[in-house]
């Protein structure tokens, strides 16, 4: 029952890892750069469901509602702000203005809210499930997570494949030029991409801060850089890769949690990373593509 408990919370910390992933896929599919700002948005995110709850006594649901909106305007703003600039600046440029968004938005945070570790409220009301006469309990946590999680990526697959502003994205992913003119607003598509990748990281951090109840200006950092990993896992750019690269990342990190070392879980995760990239350099479902000279 240890391998199915281990397994299973692996399940639910990888969901979280998929749906923070799925921000960085999406934007990289389309735009070519890579956010390293967004696991700071998840802890915006975390703040306003926070102050919404807490400090205004809303409900669990009206606070995730209005961390959402607050982030999808964030990612918007930060997009408008920070990178429609730099579209055809070089690629560092790009990386070192992410970096620089994350650090203001961490200090910000740290101005607001202060350096002090917040004691976070579930968001999630649900009973634990207890099965095998109790030798095994899922938290409420646990199942909302999974749940959310595969919802939000099937949602999304068929919003990109099925409807026009996902088809939109797919050619603008595929040549920004030609889908310019074919009429596509190409800075519209792009904008965006940042509100639905900003949106799902206010969703990552509600139920981040539920299943590990502690919230600091720090706490989008090491979730953010894992959820990174799991996008280059799956093969950043592909939707369904992120959420298989999120899930075996949260499995392998939390079974060498319980049979390893919970000192050497992360150098097991980046290592595991290293050794899928020298084998499959594209990732588990990535795609190689050759460009024309």
């Amino acid at each position: 029952m240890k391998f199915l408990s281990q397994l299973i919370s692996g399940i639910s910390l990888g969901s979280i890892y998929s749906l923070i992933a799925l921000g960085y896929t999406m934007v990289y599919g389309i735009a070519k750069m890579l956010n390293f700002a967004h696991g700071d948005v998840i802890m915006i995110g975390g703040y306003v469901v926070y102050t919404a709850c807490v400090t205004a006594g809303l409900p669990a649901a009206a606070g995730v509602l209005i961390a959402i909106v607050f982030c999808t305007v964030l990612g918007v703003a930060i997009e408008r702000f920070a990178y429609k600039p730099l579209r055809s600046a070089s690629s560092l440029a790009v990386l070192i203005t992410a970096i620089g968004v994350s650090y203001l938005l961490q200090n910000v945070a740290l101005l607001i809210f202060g350096s002090d570790t917040k004691s976070f409220s579930s968001v999630v009301s649900l009973e634990p499930v207890s099965l095998a006469d109790g030798a095994l309990v899922i938290s409420g946590e646990t199942i909302v997570t999974i749940i959310v999680s595969v919802i939000i990526m099937v949602a999304l697959i068929v919003f990109i494949n099925k409807t026009r502003p996902g088809k939109a994205m797919l050619a603008v992913s595929e040549d920004k030029g030609a889908a310019q003119l074919m009429g596509i607003n190409v800075n519209g598509t792009i904008a965006l991409t940042f509100a639905i990748g900003s949106g799902l990281a206010a969703v990552a951090g509600a139920l981040l801060c539920s299943a590990y109840p502690a919230l600091s200006p720090y706490t989008g950092a090491m979730p953010g850089i894992k959820a990174f990993v799991a996008a280059v896992f799956g093969g950043i750019g592909s939707i369904p890769g992120a959420m298989i690269g999120g899930i075996l990342l949260g499995i392998i990190e939390n079974l060498s949690k319980g049979y390893i070392s919970s000192q050497l879980s992360d150098p097991i995760v980046f290592a595991v990373l290293i050794i899928v990239l020298l084998v499959k350099p594209t990732g588990l479902m990535g795609k190689k593509i050759n460009e024309k000279v």
